[in-house]
């Protein structure tokens, strides 16, 4: 969705032309997957994170163009709302000291973010939910001033047809409504990108898939929307409703939601693009002129630019991705699981997992996709997100037993994703070094049972224990959190509370 984008108003001849075009572009795919013309292994990721701004009080700051102004560099970008940016690192290869090389990258450029953000007297903050947002934060006026954002909300919009409806219901329950999709702009994340091969595709996504729960579990970082406790990672379900092109009969039909966990393990990359073409109407259709297939037979690399919009406006929790680079075109799962923060550690200690656990997986003998109900999966996914580190899943018995079994999150990833994890690290050829430092943070997440979720409940219980307000709470807990990022400690050694006397709000 980076792509320069033109509001304009769409017709039904538009729309003709786009899903023409979109059939030309997987067919375009399914020559360029038969004639083997993608790019060969390189071992390669990214990492993109989305950050919020702040104030000294804990409170968002509508000042991205200002604060991009000043950090002028094309790894800072806009996102959906004026209090968000996002940073994208530079792909990787996998290997070596490469987590910690990544670690002081980011260092790096947040501090620098964060100077700059100083001069209009804000600062970053990497949080999968600012606790502090306000409803009247999220609306279309805070939308950052940008023609795909504008566009893509005003096509979201008029699809559904009426209002979006928030019902959330965890430790407290959260129902409003909103005019636009703004709400989705208070979920922020980290997004985890790996180059595979066409062959390896499908076994690299499905591997993703099954460990979408154990990643939030570990790792869940949002308990707090509107000022209520609901999930301890709250941005999946919120995603999905600030999205919601369906009213209530057409979600009462079985229509599926444009953000998905999916319903299936796939055999190929092509599956995926295939179901968007066919579940899902295009909300930009916006069509180039290039024609895919004459460039196919010219010897060229088409773009398939309609493919790669329409994927940018399906929100898979693990979506594929066509790209080109250097004249040849290539795939990459995106892992956009992940919740951002709590601070640089952190973030690298669960990239180091998904990346070995995913490696792991995927070279099973005995793949766990066909050894989990991809329903089972789903299931496990949405209770990470209710529970987090508290979480129950259901999982394969090891052994002869086959079947599956309910275990603790906590005690499956100790026991048994964590030793595969070090082994997928291991076949990428990272440093012991570096692979026994980032997973020992997951590791200490799980035997003492905290992330950034329980992190901030525990902390905002304690002020309101102190005799704070609801509102004050939060925002202490908001600034202590910030204040511990920036020592950048993990989060399972921050202390619970907030430092100073509670004062009464």
């Amino acid at each position: 969705m980076g792509e320069k984008v033109v509001a304009g108003q769409f017709d039904l001849s538009d729309r003709q032309r786009y899903r023409e075009k979109l059939q030309r572009c997987l067919t375009g795919l399914e020559r360029l997957l038969a004639e083997k013309r993608f790019d060969r292994p390189k071992n390669l990721m990214g990492l993109e994170i989305e950050l919020n701004l702040v104030g000294a009080d804990g409170m968002p700051k509508m000042l991205n163009a200002q604060v991009l102004e000043r950090i002028a560099s094309r790894d800072f970008q806009t996102e959906l709302a004026m209090f968000n940016l996002e940073v994208n690192i530079a792909p990787h290869r996998l290997g070596g000291r490469v987590f910690d090389r990544l670690a002081e990258e980011i260092r790096t450029s947040l501090s620098y973010a964060d100077r700059k953000a100083g001069e209009v007297d804000a600062a970053i903050a990497m949080i999968g939910i600012l606790p502090t947002l306000d409803r009247d934060d999220l609306v279309s006026s805070n939308l950052s001033a940008v023609d795909r954002y504008a566009l893509l909300n005003e096509q979201i919009v008029a699809a559904r047809g009426e209002d979006f409806t928030l019902d959330i219901e965890g430790v407290e329950r959260l129902t409003c409504t909103s005019k636009s999709i703004a709400p989705e702009a208070a979920c922020t994340s980290v997004q985890l990108h790996l180059q595979v091969t066409p062959d390896r595709f499908a076994d690299v996504w499905n591997a993703a898939q099954a460990v979408t729960a154990a990643q939030i579990a570990v790792g869940a970082n949002a308990p707090f929307l509107f000022g209520r406790e609901l999930w301890r990672e709250s941005r999946p379900p919120l995603f999905q409703q600030s999205t919601d092109t369906r009213p209530p009969e057409l979600q009462a039909q079985g229509v599926r939601p444009r953000t998905w966990f999916g319903e299936r393990w796939v055999t190929s990359a092509y599956d995926l693009f295939e179901e968007n073409r066919r579940y899902y109407p295009a909300l930009l259709p916006i069509c180039d002129d290039e024609d895919p297939l004459e460039v196919l037979d010219a010897g060229g690399v088409p773009s398939l630019s309609e493919m790669v919009l329409h994927n940018g406006t399906v929100y898979r929790w693990n979506r594929p991705v066509y790209d080109i680079a250097d004249g040849v075109p290539h795939l990459r799962v995106e892992n956009r699981v992940l919740p951002a923060g709590p601070t640089v550690t952190d973030v690298i200690a669960n990239a180091a997992f998904y990346y070995g656990v995913v490696r792991a997986l995927a070279e099973e003998p005995r793949p766990i996709w066909t050894r989990l109900p991809f329903e089972a999966a789903a299931a496990n996914f949405e209770a990470a997100c209710r529970h987090g580190i508290d979480a129950r899943f259901e999982w394969p018995r090891r052994g002869r037993l086959g079947g599956t079994a309910e275990v603790d999150a906590a005690v499956l990833v100790r026991e048994e994703l964590l030793p595969l994890a070090e082994a997928g690290l291991d076949a990428w050829g990272v440093e012991p070094a570096d692979r026994d430092l980032y997973l020992g943070v997951i590791e200490e997440r799980c035997r003492r049972r905290v992330n950034g979720a329980s992190w901030q409940a525990a902390t905002f219980h304690r002020g309101l224990e102190a005799g704070l307000s609801r509102d004050a709470a939060l925002a202490a807990t908001t600034r202590r959190y910030c204040e511990l990022m920036r020592e950048g400690d993990p989060v399972h050694l921050w202390p619970v509370g907030l430092p100073e006397p509670a004062r009464l709000g």
